[in-house]
């Protein structure tokens, strides 16, 4: 050791901030461990550095059966520079990165759910490392997103969910499958969320593939949904491109648990709910044709629904539902439609006289047009005797003028 050594030591404790002391003191450790493996060395011995001169001194010592020592001598072995050379340097490399590692997890302690930006340094099946600037994240492979291809040099944003103070590996563990991953990302995206004008009620995610989110708003005069999606989407369209061009729903909370669930199983169109809400159960009626729409590739449209409303889904067509037994409880429920809150009261009232009359005969099903067919005929035969040309043309015209399939494929808002 000499001089230049320990004007190193000074330059380290300003730049890394890790003191001499704690290096000196570190390396004496070092160099008694190293003094024990030579051969003829004493059993006990303490190692002294002179901060001015970086000398090195080893003193033997013998101790008695309580441990005191009874005798002390200099045994600084020939040999001891080369070795204290090597040892210095595995200390010091130690103490800087047990110095970094401590002021990293001082950094980002209490940060977990933070979002950051990071450019990939290794990417593999197992891990992705990630360069924050002043500090490493892992991200491992069940915090991916599934099939995502993270190339090296790329610069990606990832959740902080957890600081931790171990001794090996990266403290900072990063996730971009977490939900709370897309709750940050729109918040970059829309200002309103951070002034807390609007609120993202619920997260459903089935990471890299979809997610359903349900906002709600504070002020009346803000559409949450459209504060959320930008002009021309421009705010989703940012947080897409993030994902990788993973499908996001965004959808209004409502308090009304029906219209909510309607609303999550967009795009599909529902006919109606009915709750259970002691066994937190619902069943929804879909038109015949929406409902493989309805439960989605894989169940993936109806399990996100279920997550973000709660309630355990069980999605019929309207023929099942029709020629099955339907619980009891809950029913009665009004119908919703997976375009918003618009009932068939509604379209009523805004509707020609026309059609004002189709609703009914829609709601009251085929059921209740053949029955007239039946009953307008003049010889009172059934509608399929009936089946005579001159028959449809005069006793069954104007059932076929009030046929509300047209309407029936239309859903209410449009009309």
């Amino acid at each position: 050791m000499n001089e230049n050594f320990m004007e190193e030591l000074d330059l380290l404790e300003r730049e890394k901030g890790v003191s001499k002391e704690t290096i000196l003191d570190a390396l004496a450790n070092a160099m008694v461990a190293a003094y024990k493996r030579s051969p003829g060395a004493a059993e006990e011995a303490r190692v002294t550095i002179d901060t001015d001169t970086g000398e090195m001194i080893v003193y033997g010592q013998e101790l008695d059966e309580d441990g005191n020592v009874v005798r002390e001598w200099e045994d600084t072995p020939d040999d001891f520079g080369r070795i204290a050379a090597q040892t210095a340097k595995q200390v010091i490399v130690q103490r800087l990165r047990d110095a970094k590692r401590t002021q990293v997890f001082e950094i980002y302690q209490g940060r977990e759910g933070d979002l950051v930006t990071g450019i990939v340094q290794q990417s593999d099946h197992r891990t992705v490392m990630l360069d924050l600037g002043n500090a490493e994240a892992v991200m491992p492979s069940g915090e991916k997103i599934p099939y995502e291809r993270l190339e090296r040099g790329a610069r990606v944003k990832a959740l902080i969910v957890e600081v931790r103070e171990e001794s090996k590996g990266a403290p900072i563990v990063a996730s971009r499958s977490h939900p709370d991953f897309i709750r940050r990302l729109f918040e970059l995206e829309v200002p309103e969320l951070v002034e807390g004008t609007v609120e993202i009620r619920a997260i459903a995610r089935d990471a890299g593939h979809r997610t359903k989110i349900a906002v709600a708003s504070n002020d009346p005069n803000v559409d949450p949904v459209g504060a959320c999606v930008g002009a021309r989407g421009s705010r989703v369209r940012q947080v897409v491109n993030e994902l990788r061009g993973e499908k996001v729903d965004i959808v209004p909370w409502r308090e009304d648990t029906t219209e909510f669930i309607s609303d999550a199983l967009s795009p599909a169109k529902v006919r109606q709910v009915i709750l259970d809400e002691d066994e937190m159960e619902a069943i929804v009626v879909v038109p015949d044709r929406e409902l493989s729409l309805a439960i989605g590739k894989e169940g993936q449209n109806a399990r996100l629904a279920a997550r973000l409303s709660g309630y355990r889904i069980d999605i019929r067509s309207e023929t099942e539902h029709a020629t099955g037994t339907a619980p009891s409880a809950g029913s009665g429920a009004p119908e919703a439609s997976g375009d918003g809150p618009a009932s068939t009261e509604e379209v009523a009232e805004t509707a020609p006289d026309s059609e004002v009359a189709e609703v009914p005969e829609e709601a009251a099903g085929d059921e209740s047009t053949e029955q007239e067919a039946i009953e307008g005929s003049d010889d009172g035969a059934p509608a399929e005797e009936a089946g005579t040309p001159d028959a449809v043309a005069t006793d069954e015209a104007p059932v076929q003028d009030t046929e509300t399939e047209p309407a029936e494929e239309d859903p209410p808002a449009e009309v």
